[in-house]
């Protein structure tokens, strides 16, 4: 797949140098701030405001954050990117590289580090599907389709680039609703799933701020 957007006669592969590509890009990443930037603020201000009600659910603001800090982030960034040594298409001597090609199953590439499998912004495009997660049930599903769309186009941009094998866009998408399968169980379908009170009340136990405002007693 990603010979189809080699430039074989140029030996390289157009979109890595297109502006347009880059402003994308950025629009991806800024979708996914704006997503989950609401949580941010409604943990931030419960930690300065330990008191007030948070502004939004305070299951939804932690499922949010942490599938956001598992999926692209520590599964995606810090492991998989870090360890598993395969080399990116523009990397390998089958599009004039210097490296090696390696399936994605094998970890022993020459890469050292920000390698190709996963795909970092494919994770985190495909990490929307939490937030769809949330949507109304009547609108859940058009809202997961939505996801899967911007996650594929996060990820399609960098294989076009010649930044990722569709593979490691596939995995990315795997593998990050995987995590939020699981996270979004632990929060609120299985055994151990809690209440947003329980949450609040979480924030607030550690809040540096939760002695001032407290009602003094007689």
């Amino acid at each position: 797949i990603s010979r189809a957007f080699f430039d074989e006669s140029h030996r390289v592969f157009p979109v890595q140098y297109s502006i347009v590509a880059r402003h994308l890009r950025d629009a991806f990443m800024y979708v996914i701030a704006a997503l989950v930037a609401p949580a941010f603020v409604a943990v931030a201000l419960k930690f300065l405001l330990p008191h007030r009600k948070m502004l939004i659910a305070a299951r939804a603001a932690f499922f949010l954050i942490a599938t956001l800090a598992l999926a692209p982030g520590v599964m995606a960034n810090m492991i998989l990117k870090d360890y598993w040594g395969r080399p990116r298409p523009a990397e390998v001597t089958e599009f004039y590289g210097p490296e090696k090609f390696v399936p994605w199953w094998d970890p022993r590439g020459a890469c050292d580090k920000n390698c190709s499998f996963v795909a970092g912004e494919g994770a985190g495009g495909f990490w929307t599907l939490a937030p769809a997660a949330l949507a109304p049930p009547a609108w859940r599903p058009i809202a997961y389709a939505a996801a899967l769309l911007f996650g594929a186009a996060a990820g399609g941009l960098r294989l076009s680039g010649g930044a990722h094998f569709f593979t490691d866009v596939v995995f990315s998408g795997v593998f990050t609703f995987l995590i939020i399968w699981i996270v979004h169980g632990l929060i609120y379908r299985w055994r151990t799933r809690t209440t947003d009170a329980r949450v609040e009340g979480a924030i607030e136990s550690i809040a540096p701020m939760r002695l001032i405002g407290r009602p003094r007693g007689p």
